[in-house]
């Protein structure tokens, strides 16, 4: 990086962080198959006399690296850009005292570990000399190709950026459009992060803080978002040292008082986990992984006494996806499975592309032993994210192996459009919509800040099968954006697991999500989605209505559609009676003379099976004998009257129609009633609640058997979810 590229007059020691010198946990001391390393770099030779077509001796540990994942890979093209980039830095000096060669060599072999093809080698080797030497682009494009320039034009850009709080929102976004056009160029980034970090002692506690501080804002959440845990979690590791010595320390302390033990429950558990899976035929590697610095730190402060267990977890890796559903089913009949524990992030990966088995067993002392289960490939992706992905531009069997020198098909000018990348992290193509759909650079980098803050994410799932990944909190205002962009304005509501919910539901993990969508084009979004909206997606798209609509967006007091036009008005005219009762049916009674009248509470009709109780002033109320009522008075010693149907089929009755908010609903409810054959007698609407309302109205049919029709007729409104018959839910109130 530019800021260390020095001529001291005397060199100047390196100072280890603390993340150096912490203590190696037991599981050092076993036998398991080692894990990425990316701490094993020393100080790099120069470049020294070597023949011209021989490998320089200084890049001889990158180029074991890369063909442990890349046999047969060219390594041509690293020796040129080697010599290249040691030539343009020669006489630099890191603020370390290191020649300046040995920060690209470095940040090459954090790549080259965890499987970076050879372009992004290359790339990386050069990604310094065309912002601090007199190397330019063209050089670069001449001697090694389009793709290394673009990656290293990339990387420069990104080296200009200032990422803390006085950042320039319309060069970051620049800078992420960038980066999505090509994600190795953010790999790139991380990893020359990665070892600047590394080497941090060396700077002013004030420096080291800020830089620190970056990085704990921006970058690991972006490292997380590629997938990259490797990375994340080491400069996780650094931050914490840095940002919070004491609380670092005394985890380490924690971490060396474990290691000390002779006791060790993760290596029992899995020697008998190993016995388990052979006992079933189950060919697989049972591993220890231990926790890194800020994960037993999180553990500690949520569990507050840590035992032996907590210090790590067990890792199942085989062959196939088959196989992690076997050893599932293996260790939960022989062991004792804590099963609220379980996530399956195979059958659903999570946004960065992770895919593995969480499981947990219970010791018969009570310690409990997480467990993950996955293949080598799923492995391989766990920790290296998108950099495992190879070269995603390249077709076939090309996407692992592209001669940096060679202009294949992502090379054909790149800079000119967003170049295809199938195997893209969603949340990175989404950020290339965001970024086009903010209204301005402001609105973009703080929805981009607010979401890059948000470290957990849920799964929903959608009726047709397909999934949905929103953030911790969202809502289903997140869910309509998410799914179906700014056509969400349309949305009048949600079923969340088969139950109608309001539009500010907050869903969780599993939930499945059936979005309700109106008919109206002119449908807008309300303002009160603001608050529910915790997506960028969503907050951009709203904010961008409102922006283009001034005065617009339907307040959060009077949702869309409520408004009584003329046609309601004149019906409401109809009323008749008090309150719009209905004074009068066809009913005959066992007591001659009498007056009927239906009962308002359930409003009775034709063939509903009925029963009379008689009220102050000689009138007989007729009730459905299903209504609660009913059970009141009986259960008050009142004197049921025999009341039967006469000839006419005629009926008055009142209906519950219960919608979401649009405009116009009222005008197309009435018209439906109309068109139904039903006059309308009285008609009340409640006020909104939370963009639901709820319609009262006492119709006249000229024929009882016409009310299923009509009340389908109704349901078939767009924004209606539920027409009922009246019905009491309560006790009714006491009668003279």
């Amino acid at each position: 990086m530019s800021a260390e590229a020095t001529n001291p007059s005397t060199p100047v020691p390196v100072v280890p962080t603390a993340a150096t010198a912490a203590v190696a946990p037991a599981s050092a001391r076993r036998k398991s198959r080692p894990r990425i390393d990316l701490r094993r770099l020393g100080r790099a030779a120069l470049l020294g006399p070597t023949a011209r077509d021989r490998l320089p001796d200084a890049i001889g540990h990158v180029v074991e690296a890369h063909r442990a994942h890349h046999p047969d890979a060219d390594i041509e093209p690293l020796r040129r850009a080697y010599v290249l980039a040691e030539s343009s830095h020669r006489g630099q000096m890191r603020k370390s005292g290191e020649p300046y060669i040995t920060h690209p060599l470095a940040v090459t072999l954090i790549l080259a570990e965890l499987g970076a093809e050879t372009t992004t080698l290359t790339a990386s080797l050069l990604h310094d000399t065309v912002e601090d030497t007199e190397v330019t682009l063209d050089q670069v494009r001449e001697q090694f190709g389009e793709e290394v320039r673009y990656l290293v034009d990339g990387v420069t850009k990104l080296e200009k950026v200032d990422y803390g709080a006085a950042a320039e929102p319309e060069t970051f976004r620049k800078m992420l459009v960038a980066t999505g056009s090509d994600v190795r160029v953010m790999s790139i980034k991380l990893a020359d992060r990665l070892h600047n970090m590394r080497t941090l002692g060396v700077m002013r506690r004030e420096k080291q803080e800020r830089i620190a501080g970056v990085t704990r804002d921006v970058l690991i959440p972006l490292a997380e978002r590629l997938g990259v845990q490797a990375l994340k979690t080491e400069l996780e590791d650094l931050v914490f040292a840095i940002l919070h010595p004491e609380e670092y320390e005394h985890t380490r302390e924690l971490i060396a008082e474990n290691a000390a033990r002779t006791a060790d429950p993760l290596a029992v558990v899995a020697e008998e986990m190993r016995g388990v899976l052979r006992e079933a035929g189950i060919s697989a590697e049972v591993l220890i992984r231990p926790r890194h610095f800020v994960s037993v730190h999180r553990v500690a402060r949520k569990r507050g006494q840590l035992r032996g267990a907590d210090f790590g977890r067990l890792l199942v890796l085989v062959g196939e996806d088959a196989d992690c559903y076997g050893v599932l089913g293996e260790l939960h009949t022989c062991m004792t499975p804590v099963v609220s524990e379980f996530k399956d992030f195979i059958a659903v990966p999570k946004f960065n592309l992770y895919q593995s088995l969480h499981t947990a067993v219970a010791r018969p002392d009570g310690q409990v032993v997480e467990v993950l289960i996955r293949t080598h490939q799923m492995h391989k992706v766990a920790e290296a994210g998108v950099v495992a992905l190879g070269n995603p531009y390249a077709s076939g069997t090309d996407a692992t192996a592209t001669d940096a020198s060679a202009d294949g098909p992502g090379a054909e000018d790149p800079v000119d459009g967003e170049r295809a990348d199938p195997t893209r992290p969603g949340w990175l193509s989404r950020l290339l919509e965001w970024q086009q759909a903010a209204p301005d650079p402001d609105t973009f980098w703080s929805t981009l800040r607010e979401d890059l803050a948000q470290d957990r994410e849920i799964t929903v799932f959608r009726p047709d099968g397909g999934t949905l990944g929103l953030p911790e909190g969202a809502s289903c205002v997140d869910a309509a954006y998410g799914q179906y962009g700014e056509d969400a304005h349309a949305c009048i509501g949600a079923r969340v697991n088969g139950r109608l919910a309001t539009l500010s539901t907050v869903l969780k993990d599993g939930d499945t999500v059936e979005l309700l969508m109106g008919q109206d084009p002119a449908s807008e979004p309300s303002r009160e989605w603001l608050e529910h909206a915790h997506t960028p997606a969503a907050r951009i798209a709203i904010q961008r209505w409102l922006t283009t609509h001034p005065g617009g967006g339907t307040p959060a007091d009077e949702p869309a559609g409520y408004r009584a036009d003329a046609d309601f008005r004149e019906r409401r005219g109809h009323e008749s009676g008090p309150g719009g009762r209905p004074q009068g049916a066809d009913v005959r009674t066992d007591r001659p003379g009498a007056a009927v009248r239906l009962a308002g509470c359930c409003t009775p009709v034709p063939p509903d099976e009925i029963t009379g109780f008689p009220v102050r002033g000689g009138v007989v109320t007729v009730h459905r004998v299903e209504c609660v009522a009913v059970a009141h008075m009986k259960s008050r010693g009142r004197t049921e009257i025999g009341v039967r149907w006469g000839e006419s089929t005629a009926c008055r009755v009142t209906l519950v129609a219960e919608s979401f908010g649009r405009r116009g609903l009222l005008a197309d409810l009435t018209e439906a009633i109309a068109l139904a054959g039903g006059d309308i007698v009285s008609a009340t609407v409640e006020p909104p609640s939370e963009q639901r309302v709820r319609h009262t109205y006492t119709l006249q049919l000229p024929d009882a058997a016409g009310l299923p029709s009509l009340m389908r007729a109704m349901r078939d409104v767009p924004g209606v979810y539920d027409v009922s018959r009246t019905q009491n839910q309560t006790p009714a109130p006491r009668l003279p």
